[in-house]
């Protein structure tokens, strides 16, 4: 029986033939990174390889490291198997990782979205004949709103607390949500506040893409000019000291577990909106369909779901566990690097 291309081991996702991992989340010596956010992108290998709009990314993040810049679709050939990376559309420098090896030819995602968001290369499909997917939200009650729609509300959100009065206060993790949120924020309303961690984060993405002026609070910023702009500020800033100083303020958040009933009053938010830089149950279904692979593997989220449902509509699927964890690492992991409370 022949043994398949990509493997899933202790350490993470092995191509035995090329002695090379892909998001290990243990040291190895060889290791291609998908996208900088925590759970796939860890620090302790020898050599790094990633797109090159993530290298300054990985490095804000991890330290020094060893690390080599790829372009899109350019092949790297490592003891006769051919890989190249391909945007995912997750964030900026998000990759897909396509691996050839003697005419079969696997796909792993990462993390990935099927909507253009307007900074992050929109998501491409590359034909395989296995593709390893996240489904994070594999459930059909995951249906997205448009993005425009979505900023309209923030903005509208925003608008509203500034006529009563008060701040606002939307939280987004600091590396590709707070960006994404920035990129489209009406700075006619008024001023955009920024916590430690997301304009750290800020300042690494910029050369890359055009965002508005933001300005940093320090214990020097007075209450007083914050009042009714908005301050953009990580999950883990909630309920911080740092944060109750800015009463009288509103609090949101932007994440795809918005779409659940509950999911604000668990988090003790205000208001919920919901925007993911993940897939939806239909954005799933099409990229898969799209790449014609026959054998789908499932790593993190609804993974049980979602691949008894893609057995039902005739592919071979299996689900694979893993240390990815989509949104929730993003949301709470993510901020654990980089607490930086001014």
């Amino acid at each position: 029986m022949k043994k398949p291309l990509l493997v899933f081991n202790d350490k993470g996702i092995y191509c035995a033939p090329a002695d090379v991992y892909i998001d290990p989340w243990r040291p190895v010596k060889n290791a291609i990174i998908t996208h900088g956010h925590a759970d796939h992108s860890r620090w302790g290998h020898q050599n790094y390889i990633t797109h090159h709009t993530n290298v300054p990314i990985i490095k804000h993040r991890l330290g020094v490291i060893h690390v080599t810049g790829k372009n899109w679709n350019e092949t790297f050939v490592v003891n006769n198997v051919k890989f190249s990376l391909h945007p995912a559309g997750h964030i900026i420098g998000s990759s897909q990782v396509r691996v050839e090896y003697k005419g079969e030819v696997w796909v792993f995602t990462g993390d990935y979205k099927t909507e253009d968001d307007g900074i992050a290369v929109p998501y491409e499909v590359v034909k395989c004949h296995t593709f390893i997917t996240e489904c994070t939200f594999g459930l059909p009650v995951f249906k997205w709103t448009p993005q425009t729609e979505v900023m309209h509300s923030i903005n509208q959100w925003w608008s509203e607390n500034k006529a009563e009065g008060k701040t606002s206060i939307l939280f987004g993790y600091s590396l590709g949500k707070a960006q994404r949120l920035l990129k489209y924020l009406d700075t006619n309303i008024g001023k955009i506040y920024t916590h430690g961690a997301i304009e750290n984060m800020n300042n690494v993405i910029r050369p890359m893409v055009e965002l508005p002026e933001t300005t940093l609070i320090t214990r020097e910023t007075k209450k007083e000019a914050i009042l009714g702009n908005l301050v953009l500020a990580p999950p883990s800033a909630h309920g911080t000291t740092w944060i109750r100083k800015m009463t009288p303020f509103v609090t949101g958040t932007a994440s795809g577990w918005m779409a659940f009933r509950g999911a604000r009053r668990r988090r003790a938010i205000d208001k919920g909106f919901v925007l993911s830089d993940h897939c939806d149950w239909d954005g799933l279904l099409s990229s898969i369909k799209a790449t014609g692979a026959e054998k789908i593997i499932c790593t993190h989220g609804y993974t049980d779901i979602f691949s008894k449902y893609l057995r039902e509509l005739g592919y071979d699927a299996r689900t694979e566990k893993t240390q990815y964890e989509g949104e929730n690492a993003e949301m709470n992991k993510e901020e654990d690097l980089e607490k930086v409370i001014p």
